[in-house]
């Protein structure tokens, strides 16, 4: 057989594949602007499309589906004993307005769990304050620590990190760490290595585990979780490096957020992060489900895990519902911002009924086709009254939003479509008017620290900016 005849037999079986992946394309990815592009490109151009759909096409993670059914069925009992003992604690009481009530219930229905009383609430402003307070706890614990995260560096945070975790191994306490392979695809195996040999239990989520799964790399483990003895819990937007205290040239000033929890609420960031596990391990995590209240302090929280297994979009329908349910206020900063039309319908119309509309994004660069693609639909925002910030203090790379005065969220969710359908997130939302005001006046400080956008620098662009931004958002769909 001459060449020919074999790149003759090589690009019918890649145009084969191409309708093949088109097919399941058009039925598997979540928005039409993904459909179009992953179809025409499948049939037009499959020597190069059909690898990259194998990469990056999938919206459901089918792997983690299926695991998380098996496990249904095992854990039916915990499950049932949990929703029994949770019951002292489940509701609001006190103190907020019956709208916060309401709003409240179609995020419980979406995460199928609870509000929970009974919380002590700490914000943490930026890495010092927030590994201040992780290390503390982790010093504090007795029996067992969760640890989760996206970014692990293998610099001098990356190293007290596990220098403290090896000094608990050694008292014997239990250590989990699960990190996510993509994102800390520069930790190096050494680094694993010591923590083990200390005893600890240390694995990355392993994205491309599992039937199918093999070539699939367009999922990530982006929480950050750290929980110690069950009682107490840490969720935000910090990964573990010196970058995240600001310690590096290209970021001088980084800008993020943490929160601490101690109560019965934190068994919703320990469920999430033993399912996680369950994957990553095929094992079942013995850990405390009793449910303790802190003292002097009732704050609700509602820990909403989202991710490509979930049977909706949960992460986008979080903040259409939050924005949707704003009468007074609602003010989002997040680092990416490329919203679906669902997310900016919501604020245009949260604007047209008079909610004091404010989003904060960065205003230095990190992701060239995300900076570009906020481009392709400022404009109308600004039209819209919406306000749109840009902070100028160094890298913003909180996830946090406010409602009126008795609703705020600190999480890991962005507002980009990689955020809404392709990571693993996890997002604590507080029904407490005193931690609202807190995040209220936090967020007001970092407006301070902001520019704010004008529609004339919109229109202001070049026409090759204009179109290359446009060109970027188009690519939404695999950012």
């Amino acid at each position: 057989m001459d060449n020919l005849s074999v790149y003759i037999g090589v690009l019918v079986v890649m145009h084969v594949l191409g309708i093949v992946c088109a097919i399941q394309a058009l039925f598997s990815v979540r928005t039409p602007q993904g459909t179009i592009g992953w179809i025409v490109s499948l049939i037009t151009f499959p020597l190069i499309a059909v690898p990259a759909y194998l990469v990056f096409g999938r919206s459901k993670f089918k792997g983690f589906i299926f695991a998380r059914q098996s496990e249904d069925a095992e854990m039916t009992g915990l499950i049932e004993s949990l929703k029994e003992k949770a019951k002292p604690f489940i509701g609001i009481e006190g103190g907020l307005a019956t709208e916060s009530v309401g709003r409240i219930q179609a995020l419980e229905h979406l995460t199928k769990m609870p509000v929970l009383r009974g919380n002590q609430v700490e914000l943490l402003i930026d890495g010092e304050a927030t590994f201040a307070s992780i290390f503390k706890g982790i010093e504090k614990a007795s029996e067992y620590v969760l640890i989760q995260f996206f970014i692990i560096h293998d610099d001098e945070l990356g190293n007290e990190l596990k220098r403290r975790l090896c000094m608990k191994a050694a008292e014997g306490v239990q250590i989990y760490f699960l990190f996510d392979e993509v994102g800390s695809h520069k930790l190096p195996a050494s680094y694993s290595k010591e923590l083990r040999d200390a005893g600890a239990r240390i694995y990355s989520f392993q994205t491309t585990r599992g039937s199918g799964n093999r070539f699939q790399l367009n999922f990530r483990i982006h929480r950050k979780i750290v929980v110690t003895d069950g009682r107490v819990g840490w969720i935000g937007g910090h990964n573990v490096g010196d970058a995240y205290l600001g310690k590096t040239q290209k970021f001088s000033g980084w800008r993020d957020t943490h929160m601490r929890i101690y109560g019965p609420a934190v068994l919703g960031l320990q469920f999430s992060f033993m399912e996680d596990w369950n994957w990553a391990t095929d094992e079942h995590l013995s850990l405390r489900w009793d449910f303790v209240a802190a003292e002097g302090s009732n704050s609700p929280v509602l820990i909403l895990p989202s991710g490509p297994a979930d049977e909706v979009s949960t992460a986008s329908l979080m903040f259409q519902h939050a924005i949707h349910s704003a009468q007074k206020r609602i003010w989002i900063a997040s680092p990416y911002f490329v919203p679906d039309d669902g997310i900016i319908n919501a604020l245009q119309l949260a604007e047209m009924r008079g909610v004091d509309v404010r989003v904060l994004i960065p205003d230095e660069l990190d992701h060239l086709i995300v900076y570009m693609s906020a481009f392709a639909f400022f404009g109308k925002m600004l039209k819209s009254g919406i306000e749109i910030y840009r902070y100028t203090a160094g890298f913003l790379h909180q996830k946090v939003f406010v409602v009126d005065d008795s609703v705020a969220a600190v999480g890991t969710a962005n507002l980009d479509n990689r955020s809404f359908r392709l990571n693993f997130e996890v997002t604590a939302i507080v029904l407490d008017q005193n931690f609202t005001s807190q995040v209220g006046r936090m967020l007001e400080n970092d407006f301070a620290r902001a520019r704010k956008m004008t529609l004339a620098e919109i229109e202001e662009k070049p026409i090759w900016f204009k179109a290359a931004a446009r060109a970027a958002y188009l690519t939404a769909p695999l950012q």
